[in-house]
């Protein structure tokens, strides 16, 4: 499929908005198919944060014609198993390696390293990311979108997508409603260095102990990702209030300890879905259309994987087929309503109220023991049932 020679009076044919592993998996797919895209994003900088951390054996399917997955497979680490355990009896065991897929196991990587291999492959392609950018207003017509910038310049394109996060100046530019809502407690994040072998280096661990829950996932390097409820998160947990943490939620036979906190923060939990992810020439993709809890982890995998689906539609669109972007719409947005869902469902599941999670694990004990519950929950979390 070829795209029509760019009018004089666009600057592109696609302004992408927001350099996060969405945009960046955008633009890489834009380019590969001929299409001149633009990229801007508001920092100087890209993040060296680590932020999301899971990459999906579905995602890494889908990421393959962009030339990455063999990359980040590389620099990742892989966890064998996710389990939710009290303490050191394990609730429920979930394997990936009887699924049908080349990557039978949840890819642990950084953000900052999958944005630095999105962002190198790329400059390859020839593309490059314009920064500080920031957009301040947006008019659109029958020929295109207008995107006054902070600076003061005007970028005009055939389209605009929004991949620009929870509070999207794209979105709210449209005026596209972002129904939802927020939890009530606060999320702790942070970055760790254990001693000992208290707890496993291939396995996600969700803890759903009588206090409390808390996520326990390795990374490369010797580094576990630590994540837990808490009434009132400190802004920057210490290698103390993280040990606190896992003494009371963690493991009980053999201590964790935490030898040193890399990194941390806090944050609170939204779940929200765009109305539509499109209103004319403007489009959505990632934490711009659909926000929820990081249970499951889906969250950076399901923009991913619009910007992958949303390439396909622009390509078509600019070629003459307009309603391939409802078409987008129509495929994605259901996807995101079920991961919502069961973000939602896996959340509340950790945040009940202390007298019920004795019974909550001991039902969840008994649901485990069916291969059928198990299996599907695999195919849930390694995002393989959205094939």
């Amino acid at each position: 499929m070829t795209t029509p020679t760019l009018p004089q009076s666009h600057d592109t044919d696609v302004l992408v908005v927001g350099a996060g592993p969405t945009g960046l998996t955008l633009a890489n797919a834009l380019a590969l198919r001929g299409v001149r895209a633009t990229v801007i994003d508001r920092q100087a900088a890209g993040d060296h944060t680590s932020r999301a951390a899971v990459i999906h054996a579905r995602t890494l399917e889908v990421l393959e014609p962009l030339g990455v997955t063999a990359t980040l497979v590389a620099r990742g680490l892989q966890a064998q198993r996710f389990t939710i355990r009290d303490r050191d009896r394990v609730l429920i065991p979930i394997g990936f390696g009887d699924l049908p897929t080349r990557y039978p196991y949840t890819l642990m990587v950084s953000q900052a390293v999958t944005e630095q291999v999105l962002a190198e492959r790329l400059v390859a392609l020839g593309g490059r990311v314009l920064r500080p950018r920031t957009l301040v207003r947006l008019t659109q017509d029958a020929d295109g979108v207008s995107a006054t910038l902070d600076d003061g310049s005007t970028l005009r394109a055939r389209h605009v997508v929004g991949c620009d996060g929870m509070h999207s100046a794209v979105r709210e530019q449209a005026r596209i409603p972002f129904s939802g809502g927020s939890y009530g407690e606060s999320f702790v994040l942070a970055d760790v260095r254990l001693s000992g072998d208290a707890l496993p280096h291939d396995e996600v661990v969700l803890y759903f102990s009588p206090a409390g829950m808390v996520v326990v996932a390795p990374l490369p390097d010797g580094v576990h990702r630590i994540v837990a409820v808490v009434d009132e998160a400190p802004e920057h947990p210490s290698a103390g209030f993280v040990q606190a943490l896992l003494d009371a939620r963690g493991p009980r036979r053999q201590r964790a300890t935490v030898q040193e906190a890399l990194w941390g923060s806090r944050f609170r939990v939204h779940h929200r879905l765009a109305d539509t992810y499109r209103a004319g020439r403007v489009l959505l993709a990632g934490d711009a259309a659909h926000v929820h809890s990081p249970a499951g982890g889906q969250g950076m995998n399901v923009g991913m994987l619009d910007a992958m689906t949303l390439a396909d539609a622009l390509q078509k669109a600019l070629a003459g087929d307009d309603a391939a972007l409802d078409g987008y719409g129509a495929a994605r947005r259901p996807v995101a309503q079920q991961v919502v869902k069961l973000a939602d469902v896996l959340t509340r599941m950790a945040t009940v109220r202390p007298g019920l999670r004795l019974l909550r694990n001991a039902v969840l004990r008994c649901v485990s023991r069916l291969p059928a519950v198990r299996s599907r929950m695999a195919w849930r979390l390694s995002g393989l049932v959205y094939r």
